[in-house]
Formats: C-alpha cells, sequence, structure tokens
C-alpha cells in the first residue's frame, strides 16, 4: 500500500496534475497548514488509503514549501495536519471501515454514522489543533 501510495504521488508530481491541483488549492490563499489538511482530505476522500493521501498530500505540499521560510515547528505543523486531513471521511473504499464494520457486526450505515463520524472529528480536531499551534510558529 505504502509503495502504491508512493508510486500514485510520483504520478501525480511527473504529470503535473499533482501541482496543478496544488496551485488550485494554494490560489486560495490557503496557509501551509490549511494547503496539506485541504490536499490529504481531498486525496483521501478521492481514493479512499489514508496512508497513500498522506503520501501524495506530502509530496504534493513539499515543493511548494521549499521556498517559504519555515521554522522547523512550523513543517511540523504542516506534517500533523496532512496526517489530520488523511483520517477525514473514512468510508467504502477505507480499509479501516471495513475492519470496524466486521469487528464490531455493525451495517454500512452504522459504521457511516459511527466510523465515519468519529474519523472526520478527529480530522477536524487535529486542524484546529495545528491552527491554534500555529500562532506560535
Amino acid at each position: 500500500m505504502t509503495g502504491a501510495g508512493g508510486a500514485f504521488k510520483q504520478v501525480l508530481v511527473d504529470t503535473g496534475a499533482g501541482g496543478q491541483l496544488a496551485g488550485l488549492v494554494l490560489g486560495f490563499g490557503l496557509t501551509p497548514i490549511v494547503l496539506g489538511y485541504v490536499l490529504a482530505v481531498i486525496i483521501r476522500v478521492a481514493q479512499g488509503s489514508a496512508t497513500v493521501a498522506m503520501i501524495t498530500a506530502a509530496g504534493m505540499t513539499a515543493p511548494l514549501l521549499a521556498g517559504q521560510d519555515m521554522t522547523g515547528f512550523a513543517q511540523a505543523l504542516v506534517v500533523i495536519a496532512i496526517a489530520a486531513g488523511a483520517s477525514a471521511l473514512s468510508h467504502v473504499n477505507d480499509s479501516g471501515f471495513w475492519l470496524v464494520n466486521r469487528i464490531f457486526g455493525l451495517s454500512e450505515a452504522a459504521t457511516l454514522k459511527t466510523w465515519t463520524v468519529s474519523t472526520t472529528l478527529l480530522s477536524i480536531t487535529g486542524l484546529i489543533a495545528c491552527l491554534a499551534l500555529g500562532v506560535f510558529a
């Protein structure tokens, strides 16, 4: 899965699609924390895997941040925001969704109401924490 995520990231980079998507999101004037988060959420929803979303969003965000003067703490917050974004909106394309579904014997609807909502709340909490800590970065 991790190798596939790296390959997917490289396809996005090599074709220019990743740069276009990152540029589009960056065009909205987002902070680096929000940029990494949004890219991770978009990728997570599009293909399902949190691991692939993190690897891909990091690969797309890194070149955009390279020219910015950021402290190590600020860079760490971007990394955490990417991880938080990759945790959002777990759905039927996510193996974790099915793991929770089967272990707890839930229906798909019940898994969406519990697991998906809880991962999304976790994700939003992570973003809020990064934004709050970003004031000190």
